[in-house]
């Protein structure tokens, strides 16, 4: 699927279906492979061409996903690979998918380009709320540009602390 501008998402949020999880291949910069096999051993890595990715289970999942009362979460928290943190959005700092004014975000004076895959079944389409606009898209560029490393608004973690209020998040 073609990722789709960031003007475009009403709201997402992750609900930990563990979709991501289970029809990507995560691939991963060597300091974070290097972080991961001395942990876990090489075990848990798979070598490409070009690319170092997280294992995949039998069934196709990334090795390190889990269930607990029916939703998904990574026990890989701790040092979750900078692609996994940011899915589904994609910041970039020339446009790349087409439509650039509509992907287009000014952050703190700097121009990116910031696409949502919508492949994501929590992809709310429409305009987009004030949080999606001053909370989550930043919490993503900041992440991406190595700003930023916790993740508040951006993953699952975050669930019990928003709820969905007609076409606003609420923090409650």
């Amino acid at each position: 699927m073609v990722p789709i501008p960031w003007s475009q998402v009403r709201y997402w949020r992750c609900t930990g279906c563990g979709i991501c999880c289970m029809y990507y291949n995560v691939t991963l910069k060597f300091d974070e492979w290097l972080r991961i096999v001395q942990k876990f051993g090489i075990g848990v890595t798979e070598a490409g061409l070009n690319k170092l990715y997280l294992a995949k289970k039998t069934d196709g999942s990334c090795i390190f996903l889990s269930k607990s009362n029916g939703v998904y979460y990574c026990m890989l928290q701790d040092m979750k690979p900078l692609a996994c943190k940011l899915w589904p959005f994609k910041i970039l700092s020339r446009p790349k998918y087409g439509r650039s004014r509509e992907a287009e975000f000014n952050y703190k004076g700097r121009r990116l380009y910031v696409y949502v895959d919508p492949f994501c079944p929590e992809i709310r389409l429409g305009k987009p709320t004030p949080i999606m606009i001053s909370k989550v898209i930043p919490e993503f560029i900041e992440i991406a540009l190595g700003i930023r490393k916790q993740q508040i608004y951006t993953t699952g973690n975050f669930l019990p602390r928003i709820q969905i209020n007609k076409n606003l998040y609420r923090l409650i």
